[in-house]
């Protein structure tokens, strides 16, 4: 499979795939193909349905098969932002932000993660489930406005804003640290918490997520009476 990602700040994954190749998507997420790829419908069984569910996806999602030769998919991200591909592999899963999933390979697999740490999960920015991403193949996940990676070292920590995390690499660990002083909180406008990320590892963040995006619309669409 060979793919080419194209436009900003729409931006579309196009992937060039082998005869009898699959591919797999989120529901909606199919842009454009030639006449020759075959699209299935699938849940992957009641345990896989609920998990995406849980986590924001559809639980049925798409496979595109290339039948009769090669073939050509495209699929165009549902917000302003960047397609993000990711190259997973059996030593190295991925962990993402609920709803993250665009598209990979038919060797990526998808399961719940879940925080270590139960004050991470309910106060951290991304929330108590996550998803991570095993196997090996390509995966291609959405990104809210511009991404920004850092590698951090073992015990390096990286303080991230609620929603700023969009992905990491399954060796960092998450936790939770409380903003201090009260006329912080009252004033500062940073809520209460910040996620706290410490490697070893590469982490993604994102710079406008749908959260303060949704926010920043409220103040300039009038409410109806």
């Amino acid at each position: 499979m060979q793919y080419q990602i194209q436009g900003q700040p729409y931006p579309v994954v196009i992937l060039t795939v082998e005869q009898e190749e699959t591919v797999c998507c989120q529901k909606g997420a199919m842009a454009w193909m030639t006449p020759n790829m075959e699209m299935q419908t699938k849940g992957g069984g009641i345990g896989k349905m609920f998990s995406r569910a849980l986590t924001g996806e559809s639980m049925f999602q798409n496979e595109y098969t290339a039948k009769g030769g090669p073939g050509m998919i495209a699929f165009a991200s549902a917000l302003p932002g960047e397609i993000m591909p990711i190259q997973v592999t059996p030593d190295k899963p991925i962990v993402a932000q609920k709803s993250a999933f665009l598209a990979s390979e038919r060797g990526v697999s998808f399961e719940l993660f879940f925080q270590k740490r139960l004050a991470g999960g309910f106060f951290g920015g991304e929330g108590f489930l996550m998803q991570k991403f095993s196997g090996n193949g390509m995966l291609f996940l959405e990104i809210d406005g511009s991404m920004v990676a850092y590698d951090l070292a073992p015990g390096q920590s990286m303080m991230v804003d609620t929603g700023n995390l969009a992905a990491m690499e399954s060796t960092c660990t998450l936790d939770v640290q409380t903003v201090k002083g009260v006329g912080n909180v009252l004033l500062g406008g940073e809520g209460l918490f910040n996620t706290k990320v410490t490697g070893p590892g590469r982490i993604w963040l994102q710079t406008l997520p749908l959260s303060n995006m949704a926010s920043a619309l409220a103040k300039v669409i009038p409410s109806s009476k």
